[in-house]
Protein backbone atom coordinates (compact mmCIF):
# COMPACT_ATOMS: atom_id res chain seq x y z
CA UNK A 1 0.00 0.00 0.00
CA UNK A 2 1.26 3.54 -0.80
CA UNK A 3 -0.07 7.03 0.60
CA UNK A 4 -3.39 4.61 1.30
CA UNK A 5 -3.11 3.85 -3.04
CA UNK A 6 -3.29 -0.14 -3.14
CA UNK A 7 -0.99 -1.01 -6.13
CA UNK A 8 -2.13 -2.96 -8.80
CA UNK A 9 -1.18 -6.86 -7.55
CA UNK A 10 -2.91 -10.08 -7.47
CA UNK A 11 -6.15 -9.62 -5.83
CA UNK A 12 -5.38 -12.09 -3.11
CA UNK A 13 -2.03 -10.40 -2.42
CA UNK A 14 -3.77 -7.31 -1.88
CA UNK A 15 -6.61 -7.94 0.37
CA UNK A 16 -3.81 -9.90 1.97
CA UNK A 17 -1.88 -6.76 2.31
CA UNK A 18 -4.58 -4.37 3.15
CA UNK A 19 -6.54 -6.36 5.92
CA UNK A 20 -3.00 -6.80 7.30
CA UNK A 21 -2.80 -2.60 7.14
CA UNK A 22 -5.98 -2.31 8.27
CA UNK A 23 -5.83 -4.77 11.62
CA UNK A 24 -3.08 -3.45 12.56
CA UNK A 25 -4.14 0.27 12.67
CA UNK A 26 -7.85 -0.17 13.87
CA UNK A 27 -8.12 -3.80 15.19
CA UNK A 28 -9.56 -6.88 14.07
CA UNK A 29 -12.89 -6.26 15.23
CA UNK A 30 -12.92 -2.73 14.11
CA UNK A 31 -12.75 -3.55 10.44
CA UNK A 32 -15.28 -5.35 8.17
CA UNK A 33 -14.95 -7.25 5.09
CA UNK A 34 -16.75 -4.43 3.49
CA UNK A 35 -14.00 -2.06 4.23
CA UNK A 36 -11.40 -4.00 3.24
CA UNK A 37 -12.27 -4.96 -0.07
CA UNK A 38 -13.11 -1.31 -1.22
CA UNK A 39 -9.39 -0.69 0.19
CA UNK A 40 -8.15 -3.33 -1.69
CA UNK A 41 -9.90 -2.63 -4.76
CA UNK A 42 -12.20 -6.01 -5.19
CA UNK A 43 -15.16 -7.64 -4.04
CA UNK A 44 -16.38 -9.71 -1.44
CA UNK A 45 -16.72 -13.18 -3.57
CA UNK A 46 -13.43 -12.45 -4.57
CA UNK A 47 -12.42 -11.79 -0.71
CA UNK A 48 -14.03 -15.14 -0.44
CA UNK A 49 -12.91 -17.44 -3.16
CA UNK A 50 -9.14 -16.60 -1.35
CA UNK A 51 -10.01 -16.66 2.05
CA UNK A 52 -13.25 -19.07 2.88
CA UNK A 53 -14.21 -16.43 6.08
CA UNK A 54 -13.13 -13.52 7.85
CA UNK A 55 -11.43 -15.73 10.48
CA UNK A 56 -9.00 -17.42 7.86
CA UNK A 57 -8.35 -13.94 6.60
CA UNK A 58 -7.41 -12.96 10.14
CA UNK A 59 -4.99 -16.30 10.27
CA UNK A 60 -3.03 -15.39 6.49
CA UNK A 61 -2.46 -12.46 7.95
CA UNK A 62 -0.72 -13.38 11.39
CA UNK A 63 1.24 -15.89 9.30
CA UNK A 64 2.06 -13.33 7.04
CA UNK A 65 3.21 -11.14 10.11
CA UNK A 66 5.20 -14.20 11.56
CA UNK A 67 6.70 -14.49 8.33
CA UNK A 68 8.32 -11.09 8.37
CA UNK A 69 9.32 -11.45 11.72
CA UNK A 70 11.42 -14.68 10.37
CA UNK A 71 12.99 -12.66 8.12
CA UNK A 72 14.29 -10.76 10.48
CA UNK A 73 15.68 -12.98 12.60
CA UNK A 74 17.77 -14.02 9.35
CA UNK A 75 18.81 -10.50 8.79
CA UNK A 76 20.76 -11.44 12.56
CA UNK A 77 22.54 -14.23 11.19
CA UNK A 78 23.82 -12.53 8.17
CA UNK A 79 24.71 -9.69 9.77
CA UNK A 80 26.35 -11.32 12.64
CA UNK A 81 27.44 -14.48 11.21
CA UNK A 82 27.92 -17.18 13.73
CA UNK A 83 28.50 -14.39 16.78
CA UNK A 84 25.11 -15.53 18.40
CA UNK A 85 25.99 -12.67 21.38
CA UNK A 86 26.06 -10.20 18.50
CA UNK A 87 22.87 -11.30 17.34
CA UNK A 88 21.21 -11.12 20.64
CA UNK A 89 21.75 -7.61 21.04
CA UNK A 90 21.36 -7.06 17.67
CA UNK A 91 17.00 -9.06 18.38
CA UNK A 92 17.24 -6.05 21.09
CA UNK A 93 18.27 -2.79 19.17
CA UNK A 94 16.02 -4.25 16.55
CA UNK A 95 12.95 -4.66 19.27
CA UNK A 96 13.65 -1.30 20.01
CA UNK A 97 13.86 0.28 16.61
CA UNK A 98 10.11 -1.48 15.76
CA UNK A 99 8.85 -0.42 19.32
CA UNK A 100 9.60 3.73 18.16
CA UNK A 101 8.76 3.06 14.85
CA UNK A 102 5.26 1.98 15.65
CA UNK A 103 3.33 2.39 19.09
CA UNK A 104 0.39 -0.05 17.79
CA UNK A 105 2.62 -2.89 19.51
CA UNK A 106 2.69 -6.82 18.13
CA UNK A 107 -0.04 -7.74 15.72
CA UNK A 108 -0.37 -11.06 17.45
CA UNK A 109 -0.55 -10.06 21.19
CA UNK A 110 -3.17 -7.28 19.62
CA UNK A 111 -5.24 -9.81 17.94
CA UNK A 112 -4.69 -12.36 21.06
CA UNK A 113 -6.16 -9.85 23.34
CA UNK A 114 -9.31 -8.76 20.94
CA UNK A 115 -9.89 -12.65 20.07
CA UNK A 116 -10.98 -13.42 23.49
CA UNK A 117 -13.00 -16.41 22.65
CA UNK A 118 -10.95 -19.55 23.96
CA UNK A 119 -12.22 -21.50 20.88
CA UNK A 120 -11.39 -18.77 18.33
CA UNK A 121 -9.59 -20.26 15.06
CA UNK A 122 -6.52 -17.69 15.36
CA UNK A 123 -6.21 -18.29 18.72
CA UNK A 124 -4.63 -21.50 18.33
CA UNK A 125 -1.89 -20.16 15.11
CA UNK A 126 -1.28 -17.07 17.28
CA UNK A 127 -0.34 -19.81 20.29
CA UNK A 128 1.95 -21.43 17.62
CA UNK A 129 3.59 -18.26 16.22
CA UNK A 130 4.37 -17.18 19.96
CA UNK A 131 6.32 -20.02 21.04
CA UNK A 132 8.06 -20.35 17.75
CA UNK A 133 9.22 -16.95 18.44
CA UNK A 134 10.05 -17.63 22.17
CA UNK A 135 11.80 -20.94 20.80
CA UNK A 136 14.22 -18.96 18.64
CA UNK A 137 15.05 -16.37 21.40
CA UNK A 138 15.52 -18.81 24.00
CA UNK A 139 18.11 -20.89 21.71
CA UNK A 140 19.77 -17.57 20.73
CA UNK A 141 20.44 -17.06 24.03
CA UNK A 142 21.42 -20.55 24.93
CA UNK A 143 23.91 -20.19 21.57
CA UNK A 144 24.98 -16.81 23.13
CA UNK A 145 26.31 -19.16 26.19
CA UNK A 146 23.83 -17.57 28.49
CA UNK A 147 23.25 -20.55 31.49
CA UNK A 148 19.34 -19.82 31.93
CA UNK A 149 18.88 -19.46 28.42
CA UNK A 150 14.74 -20.13 28.84
CA UNK A 151 14.34 -17.25 31.83
CA UNK A 152 16.76 -14.97 30.19
CA UNK A 153 14.31 -15.37 26.78
CA UNK A 154 11.57 -15.25 28.47
CA UNK A 155 12.01 -12.27 30.52
CA UNK A 156 13.08 -10.10 27.64
CA UNK A 157 10.15 -11.35 26.03
CA UNK A 158 8.32 -9.70 28.64
CA UNK A 159 9.95 -6.66 29.05
CA UNK A 160 9.50 -6.51 25.19
CA UNK A 161 5.22 -6.70 25.72
CA UNK A 162 5.42 -4.66 28.21
CA UNK A 163 7.38 -1.84 26.70
CA UNK A 164 4.98 -2.07 24.06
CA UNK A 165 2.05 -1.81 26.45
CA UNK A 166 3.90 1.26 28.26
CA UNK A 167 4.24 2.92 24.71
CA UNK A 168 0.36 2.21 23.72
CA UNK A 169 -0.47 4.13 27.16
CA UNK A 170 1.85 6.64 28.26
CA UNK A 171 3.96 6.95 24.54
CA UNK A 172 7.68 7.24 23.51
CA UNK A 173 8.16 9.07 26.81
CA UNK A 174 7.45 7.06 29.56
CA UNK A 175 8.93 3.42 31.15
CA UNK A 176 9.21 2.08 27.12
CA UNK A 177 12.24 4.43 26.50
CA UNK A 178 14.39 2.52 28.55
CA UNK A 179 14.04 -0.62 27.00
CA UNK A 180 17.76 -0.83 25.39
CA UNK A 181 19.44 0.14 28.62
CA UNK A 182 16.89 -2.74 30.44
CA UNK A 183 17.69 -5.26 28.21
CA UNK A 184 20.97 -4.76 27.87
CA UNK A 185 21.47 -5.08 31.34
CA UNK A 186 19.12 -8.06 31.88
CA UNK A 187 21.85 -9.49 29.17
CA UNK A 188 24.81 -8.68 31.02
CA UNK A 189 23.45 -9.81 34.76
CA UNK A 190 22.80 -12.87 32.91
CA UNK A 191 26.40 -13.57 31.49
CA UNK A 192 27.61 -12.85 34.86
CA UNK A 193 25.74 -16.02 36.31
Amino acid sequence: MTDGVVERSRPRDRILETAQDMFHRHGIKGVGVDAITEAAGTNKMTLYRHFESKDELIIECLRATAAKASKIWDAFEAQHPGDKLAQLHAWVHKASEMLNADCRGCDMANAAVELSEADHPARRVIKELKEAQREKLVALCRDAGIGQAELLADTLSLLLEGARVSMQSVGAEGPSAQFVRMAESLIASFRAR
